[in-house]
């Protein structure tokens, strides 16, 4: 997947026609705010000019087109996640405090968790977020090459998981979705379907979130992993 640069280098700053000198981080945030307006995503170099009280033009100045500007404000959620993160003695507790601070950080911005999902930025934040989590591992006692692998992996299925909690449903939605599989759960047929009719009454965790299930069965292989290469060594 080819990384893309947020900003352009070496902007001249010039004020906008309310006297404002605009820089990346405050359009950054201003795409933010319409982003996550009420009704809906409201994001255009229109509105956003609107919004910077500036000549939409001069949003390509910093940004090269709308989407250099949406990696630039993907990678700034990361930063609510490194604000937040709090290193733990053990290798795997920090990394899952890593992951599950991703996991919030989408939850609260679901209209950029499916970008976040599929999009590098190669921005300072998602770097640094690599630095720590391809640290620990290698730390852990894991191979450089083992230790990205193991990252990408874990760290791809938080954004995936998370993309999917973050989709937006309306309340009608949701009760609607949950009527209907509750009348499918409790009209199975036994002689059809004869292995979920013995597990009806567990069914209904299938619509609970995936993420923490997937999180401990992540952590635990990473753990019995790094142990099985200790006894080889050991050997």
């Amino acid at each position: 997947m080819a990384t893309t640069r947020a900003t352009s280098p070496r902007v001249r700053r010039r004020p906008t026609r309310t006297g404002v000198v605009l820089d990346p981080d405050m359009i950054i945030d201003a795409a933010l705010r319409l982003i996550e307006a009420p009704g809906g995503n409201a994001l255009t170099v229109r509105r956003l000019g609107v919004e910077l009280g500036a000549d939409p033009s001069t949003i390509y100045r910093y940004f090269r087109n709308i989407d250099a500007l949406l990696i630039g404000v993907s990678d700034r959620l990361l930063s609510e996640t490194l604000d937040e993160f709090v290193p733990r003695p053990y290798w795997a507790d920090s990394l899952r405090a890593l992951a599950e601070g991703i996991y919030r950080t989408m939850l609260r911005h679901p209209r950029l968790a499916l970008l976040g999902a599929v999009r590098f930025t190669a921005g300072p934040y998602e770097l640094r977020a690599a630095e720590i989590g391809i640290g620990l591992l290698i730390g852990a006692g894991f191979p450089g090459s083992a230790a990205v692998r193991h990252y990408r992996d874990l760290i791809e299925a938080v954004w995936a998981l998370a993309a999917i909690a973050a989709s937006e449903m309306t309340p009608e939605q949701e009760r609607a979705e949950e009527v209907a599989l509750a009348q499918a759960y409790a009209t199975l047929s036994e002689s059809e379907y004869p292995n979920l009719a013995c597990v009806r009454d567990e069914l209904p965790a299938m619509s609970e979130p995936a993420f923490p299930g997937v999180l401990d069965k992540l952590i635990a292989a990473l753990e019995l992993s790094r142990a099985a290469a200790g006894r080889s060594v050991q050997r």
